[in-house]
């Protein structure tokens, strides 16, 4: 099968960026080197083209419920421009993906604001799946709706949107440069819409780097006018990666996947988007796990060795007995340091444990540690 192409896969080759296969996209993996992009976004301003990302409008008069009964998090609670971070998982519990959820102006709040939507779909809500999960996500969606027969539309809008990540400590003045609509007051996770370069995008204050960020969803068509318009270091998925894991953020696929690594969203360490008092899919598998307790964390690991920790790599105790695999792992740019993230048995999960990490069928000695690992991101 073909891999889906970003609107500017072209003008990204041009600029001279490698590319890699990721979630059946053909995305750019570096623009310069790693290091540097991930130098510039810990220490200036970087953007990266994520329009890998799934965009999924869900509205209607049951929109909410829909949105409600499919996410562990409580969307209840969204006032219009505001995001949560929460899991979608399966009867079992067991995290299928994550995502971020917005609520948006309905149609009449956008009509009377004189702002319209990238797609004028008047969604009141937008999630964000992982890549090669929209379609997936799409037909989870409308066959939930369907089955519990409530009224609402459900658009993948994947392949009509750009998504841009605007990162770093210098991320606001860049996009204060390019818009025109004082979008950078706006708080951590809140968003809105605003006109960058004369193009209207939905502007939220995230990001997955740990540094202070901007997310952009925006018609593909005006993708161009928007990444050239905004002065900032090109950065790839390479340096994405290293950035995600010196925050302990986790990556879907990888540090979980419902096939080969199932877990729930306490084993990962995210039991903070559970709501239990809400009902949706795998709700009371899950305050079961969270009243018994989980077997198995996920944890980070700082080796004190020489050698690098990668996905698949086992962790033993100091006996060399096998309790647990690394799921992500890189050099720190950082911190100079390998880094790891991995699931062990919770007697193992205090930070200070001493391990072992086999690197390429050596023993490395390694340490329990806390997340992020860039303590003053915390």
């Amino acid at each position: 099968m073909a891999l889906r192409k970003p609107p500017l896969r072209d003008h990204h080759d041009e600029r001279g960026a490698t590319f890699t296969e990721f979630g059946g996209w053909d995305m750019p993996v570096e623009f310069d080197s790693i290091t540097e992009e991930h130098r510039s976004v810990r220490e200036d301003v970087g953007i990266f083209d994520v329009s890998h990302m799934g965009e999924i409008a869900v509205r209607g008069p049951d929109a909410e419920e829909l949105m409600q009964r499919l996410t562990t998090n409580d969307v209840t609670e969204l006032g219009v421009g505001d995001s949560q971070y929460a899991m979608i998982t399966d009867e079992d519990g067991v995290v299928l993906d994550d995502t971020v959820v917005y609520r948006l102006p309905d149609a009449d709040e956008v009509e009377s604001t004189g702002t319209r939507t990238p797609s004028d779909d008047g969604a009141e809500f937008l999630f964000v799946p992982n890549a090669g999960h929209d379609e997936e996500m799409h037909r989870r969606w409308t066959s939930f709706r369907d089955e519990w027969d409530l009224d609402a539309e459900v658009h993948d809008l994947t392949d009509d949107y750009a998504m841009f990540a605007v990162q770093g400590p210098e991320a606001a003045d860049a996009l204060d440069d390019a818009a025109d609509d004082g979008v950078v007051d706006i708080s951590k996770f809140e968003a809105r819409y605003a006109s960058v370069a004369g193009v209207t995008c939905w502007v939220a204050r995230t990001g997955y780097t740990g540094e202070d960020g901007f997310e952009l969803i925006l018609s593909s068509d005006e993708a161009e006018t928007v990444w050239e318009a905004i002065e900032a270091q090109p950065c790839g998925l390479g340096s994405r990666d290293t950035l995600r894991i010196e925050m302990g953020f986790l990556l879907s696929g990888q540090d979980f996947d419902p096939e080969e690594n199932p877990r729930d969203p306490y084993e990962a360490n995210v039991g903070f988007t559970v709501k239990l008092d809400t009902e949706f899919v795998g709700r009371d598998a899950l305050e079961v796990s969270k009243e018994n307790g989980v077997e198995e964390t996920l944890v980070g690991l700082r080796l004190i060795d020489r050698g690098v920790p990668r996905h698949g790599y086992d962790i033993t105790d100091t006996d060399d007995t096998i309790i647990g695999e690394v799921t992500s792992g890189t050099m720190s740019p950082t911190l100079s340091e390998p880094v790891a993230l991995g699931y062990v048995p919770v007697e193992y999960a205090d930070p200070g444990t001493v391990v072992r990490v086999v690197v390429r069928g050596q023993s490395k000695k390694a340490k329990i540690e806390s997340t992020p690992f860039l303590k003053d991101k915390q």
